[in-house]
């Protein structure tokens, strides 16, 4: 029997690609006519972190269902243009996905030839990569667009485009803004301005004018895969009709961001001192932030002495452990784990675990996100809203963070009941009749349709 293959662009970052990877797996897991390329950039960020998960993934695709295939590095950029430094991140990636697009009909042409391919029925395509949608449309196949985020930031999204586009509002109006607050189909409170994603609203840069042109373009795909579950977000899904001894269950706060989350030292200062004060024990994922100005993600320290006072590791060694990069789902399946600071793709990990949550935003969408699992889904509570340091000009106190993990561990707060049934919910939903199990069954007959 012929394969179907479907080649999937990823952005190669670790919380994008991770996610990708996993789809794939369900995907060609749940029917044995798919096959899956997985093209991998090298640019713009190659961090060792994806280069070790990919090597991974290579060495545990047992079926060879999935493939990966690197794509060669890209050109340096014409010499000739006039602005080569790129005035945002968000005009950056832009740029980039642009100058990779010759490079991924060329590894498609070459898939297609080469003897024992399936036949090309989809490209399932980043977020941030919409620019391949270009190339499905010279091939001549559908598009599907992977967000890698939650339902509601996609429902945002179209949101201020349409508010943009045909009500004629300036979203960098909104780039200051403390107390503004819009009332979005599916949230169920109104969310506030300050919680849009910087670029989002970003004028300077032009980052506002790329996020418009990318929410347009994500209209066009075929069909939008979103990293999420109906019981989770149902009120926007339906808008669019080790220590030596084991520590005692639940006593142990474990705090990781993103592939990109770290903080000043003078932050870093705060939180240990809150984490110490708090008498809780602790896992901290702590981490390098890159230099100022840099895009890339955060690194590993040689030395936490380099950033935490030795005092905090000679009075706190009985009770923490301090380390750099984590696997974050081994990690909260362990039962230890009673409480867990960190953003999206580590909230849809949590839930699966039924820890109780703390939001910290940090970058991106991901103050929108701590809004919704604080205020609209009531899942967590708030170590932060709002990542816009430069713009409130300071640091979270130790005395709050100190307040904020034992309200986090506090069983009263009511929120580990809560978690323990959306826990249940969330692998409900992944089961046979499930939510999640019954939309990918949708997705693959829809598939299956689009190939005619």
């Amino acid at each position: 029997m012929k394969k179907l293959e479907f080649v999937f662009v990823p952005l190669p970052a670790i919380g994008h690609l991770v996610s990708t990877v996993e789809f794939a797996r369900v995907l060609v897991g749940r029917d044995d006519r798919f096959s899956v390329t997985i093209l991998i950039m090298k640019e713009p960020i190659l961090h060792p972190a994806v280069t070790n998960y990919i090597h991974s993934v290579s060495v545990t695709n047992c079926s060879g269902s999935i493939r990966l295939v690197h794509l060669p590095p890209l050109a340096p950029p014409d010499s000739s243009n006039p602005n080569p430094s790129p005035s945002s991140p968000s005009v950056f990636l832009h740029d980039i996905m642009e100058r990779q697009k010759l490079l991924v009909r060329d590894a498609i042409h070459h898939l297609r030839n080469r003897s024992g391919t399936g036949q090309l029925v989809g490209i399932v395509i980043d977020i941030l990569c919409t620019s391949i949608m270009d190339v499905a449309d010279e091939l001549g196949v559908p598009s599907y667009v992977f967000f890698t985020s939650s339902a509601a930031a996609l429902t945002l999204m179209f949101h201020l485009q349409t508010l943009h586009d045909h009500h004629g509002l300036d979203l960098t109006e909104f780039a200051d803004s403390e107390a503004t607050e819009l009332v979005v189909p599916g949230f169920v409170n109104s969310v506030p301005a300050r919680v849009l994603p910087a670029l989002w609203v970003d004028k300077e840069g032009c980052g506002s004018v790329k996020f418009l042109h990318e929410a347009r373009r994500v209209r066009q795909a075929k069909d939008i895969l979103v990293n999420s579950f109906i019981e989770l977000e149902s009120h926007v899904i339906n808008s669019f009709v080790d220590v030596t001894t084991p520590p005692p269950p639940s006593s142990v706060v474990f705090l990781c961001f993103c592939s990109v989350g770290a903080f000043n030292e003078d932050q870093v200062k705060d939180i240990a001192s809150g984490l110490q004060n708090s008498g809780y024990r602790f896992l901290w994922s702590l981490r390098r932030p890159p230099t100022r100005g840099i895009i890339a993600d955060s690194s590993d320290y040689t030395d936490f002495k380099q950033v935490v006072p030795q005092e905090f590791l000679d009075r706190t060694s009985k009770i923490e452990k301090i380390i750099g990069w984590v696997p974050q789902a081994a990690t909260l399946a362990h039962p230890t784990i009673g409480g867990f600071v960190c953003e999206w793709n580590s909230t849809l990990e949590n839930i699966w675990y039924g820890v109780s949550l703390a939001t910290w935003p940090i970058f991106a969408e991901q103050q929108l996100n701590a809004f919704e699992i604080v205020k609209d889904l009531e899942l967590g509570i708030e170590i932060s809203l709002d990542y816009k340091k430069e713009t409130n000009n300071g640091l979270i106190s130790a005395q709050e963070i100190e307040s904020k993990i034992r309200s986090l561990m506090d069983d009263s707060n009511g929120i580990r009941k809560k978690m323990t049934c959306m826990k249940e919910m969330c692998r409900k939903a992944l089961i046979e009749g499930g939510s999640s199990n019954s939309s990918i069954q949708r997705l693959i007959g829809d598939m299956i349709i689009n190939i005619s």
